[in-house]
């Protein structure tokens, strides 16, 4: 009995394969070597930065290029961690990182919940109004904010830097809102039938399910509080409350003057290290934190 031969089915993967041609192989090497030189270029100061922390004087001040130290000296390290005001700056940046992190965090996930799960009058409006002042330059309301503080005597002390964070992150509300508009909201109809008000709803509900999406924010926040550098200068009299990017500040003052550019190369590497670390750890859930956020 004849049987009837079918024609043979070509794989997914044998129809999706592309046989790159000579000029795309060309194109493509061209791409990777101009992204390559690019990388390079915005890599080399940071790795001539920590190179310089490394050198001696006189080979700072040779004049030649170079990027391998001879000999290698790690004392300036040790001479920078000796510092009181050093240390104190990183004590003082403490300082503002754990109540603005903590409360601020609380209050931005908790008006992130109102403005994404809650209806009310004005919601939207107030959403938008909030979310304009995104486009408002630092510079044009420090004035305004250096008069207020200095009338309320908050300039001599930290509370400038600290009060205003714990009222909550604008950038970190809008984040935190797109997350929750991808969890469903028929939890919150659900736990409304159960008796359990707003308050619970977002305390048992809701913020468990958006940790992941708030720690990447506190992350993010917590770069920007360690590098912040234009509002501590501005609000921050006394040299006792100086934070570590003022103190870094005053260390490239004094000590370039007597051309000891390694110990600011290695101030500035040790200050850089926390928010590098924690850039490289937890990239992966910083990105996917960014893109979950344009989900709708």
């Amino acid at each position: 009995m004849a049987t009837l031969a079918l024609p043979r089915r070509k794989s997914k993967d044998y129809q999706d394969d592309h046989v790159t041609t000579p000029k795309e192989r060309v194109f493509n090497v061209i791409i990777f070597i101009i992204l390559f030189l690019f990388a390079i270029t915005m890599v080399f100061p940071l790795i001539y930065m920590v190179a310089t922390s490394f050198m001696t004087k006189n080979q700072i001040l040779s004049g030649s290029l170079t990027i391998i130290p001879d000999p290698i000296l790690i004392g300036k390290y040790s001479q920078v961690l000796q510092k009181g005001q050093f240390i104190s700056g990183i004590l003082n940046t403490i300082k503002v990182e754990i109540p603005v992190l903590l409360i601020g965090g609380f209050t931005s996930s908790l008006a992130a919940f109102a403005f994404a799960k809650m209806d009310f009058r004005g919601k939207n409006a107030l959403f938008l109004a909030l979310l304009a002042t995104i486009m408002i330059p630092f510079a044009v309301v420090m004035i305004p904010q250096y008069v207020l503080f200095t009338k309320l005597h908050w300039t001599n002390s930290l509370a400038p830097l600290i009060i205003p964070g714990c009222f909550g992150n604008v950038s970190m509300i809008f984040f935190l809102r797109q997350n929750l508009y991808s969890i469903p909201s028929d939890l919150m109809d659900a736990a409304k039938i159960d008796g359990c008000n707003y308050f619970g709803i977002y305390w048992k509900i809701f913020l468990p399910l958006m940790k992941g999406a708030l720690g990447t924010q506190l992350m993010l926040w917590f770069m920007f509080i360690w590098n912040d550098y234009l509002a501590p200068t501005i609000f921050l009299r006394s040299e006792k409350q100086w934070t570590l990017q003022v103190v870094i500040r005053s260390f490239n003052s004094y000590y370039a003057i007597q051309s000891d550019y390694a110990l600011i190369m290695a101030a500035s590497v040790i200050a850089m290290l926390p928010t590098l670390l924690l850039f490289f750890m937890f990239q992966r859930m910083i990105i996917q934190s960014i893109a979950i956020s344009g989900i709708k």
